[in-house]
């Protein structure tokens, strides 16, 4: 019987205006399908025009600046549309759905499909359920004792996955879904009975165990901001926004 980190697999990633799920924009975003270990991908990317202006660090980050969006972005609207369907396709066809920081990712797409269409990511999920795999999660639960950040770039070099064009939403998103599949490999004792299904349900567990962990690792320096402890989508649009 095929695995799950050997079989199907889809993968997420976006660009954005900053690091704030709440308040910053969406400007690239990629879908990278894969149908089988080392089969080629198929990729399908977007390039948004936000209507905001976008920071210097962002533009760091990405590599996109406003300039380049504004000549070949496309509206948020239609974008956001075809996004979530094409999520809503990978759950369709029941292929997990691999994300790197999945409440940052998802959350943000969400808040722009409410900014923009008058919707949710919920709404396209509604009648089939999604099933994320978050290497983030996965790393820390599964290998927790191990120091040092956890990065795409720490996990890309940690589990010896290829990240080329690193600033690029669908490299990054291949780079996680190769991941994804290492992490699979490594752990298959613990990890080759359990469905996506399952693995997402315990996602959520460990990812809140985990918030509770930085959140206390943070209290005695002073920080007293709250890790959200919701995965894969902080589900309330705060009153403010």
């Amino acid at each position: 019987m095929t695995c799950w980190y050997e079989g199907p697999l889809a993968a997420f990633d976006t660009g954005a205006t900053g690091a704030d799920a709440e308040t910053d924009r969406i400007v690239s975003a990629a879908v990278v399908v894969q149908d089988a270990e080392g089969l080629r991908p198929r990729i399908t990317r977007w390039l948004v025009n936000p209507g905001v202006p976008v920071p210097g660090p962002a533009v760091e980050a990405h590599g996109l600046t406003e300039e380049r969006l504004h000549r070949y972005g496309r509206w948020p609207a239609p974008v956001m549309y075809e996004v979530a369907e094409a999520l809503a396709e990978q759950a369709r066809a029941g292929r997990p759905l691999v994300v790197m920081d999945a409440p940052f990712g998802l959350t943000l797409l969400d808040r722009e499909l409410r900014r923009h269409r008058a919707s949710s990511l919920a709404r396209w999920l509604e009648r089939t359920p999604l099933h994320v795999l978050d290497p983030r999660v996965l790393d820390r639960h599964l290998d927790r004792y191990r120091k040092g950040p956890r990065t795409l770039t720490d996990l890309c070099e940690h589990y010896g996955v290829p990240l080329e064009g690193a600033r690029d939403a669908a490299a990054d998103a291949q780079a996680a879904l190769e991941v994804a599949r290492a992490v699979g490999r490594r752990f298959a004792g613990r990890l080759d009975r359990l469905s996506p299904a399952e693995l997402h349900t315990l996602q959520a567990v460990w990812h809140a165990g985990q918030a509770r962990g930085l959140q206390t690792w943070f209290a005695p320096n002073g920080d007293e901001q709250p890790v959200d402890p919701a995965w894969p989508l902080r589900p309330d649009l705060p009153a403010a926004a």
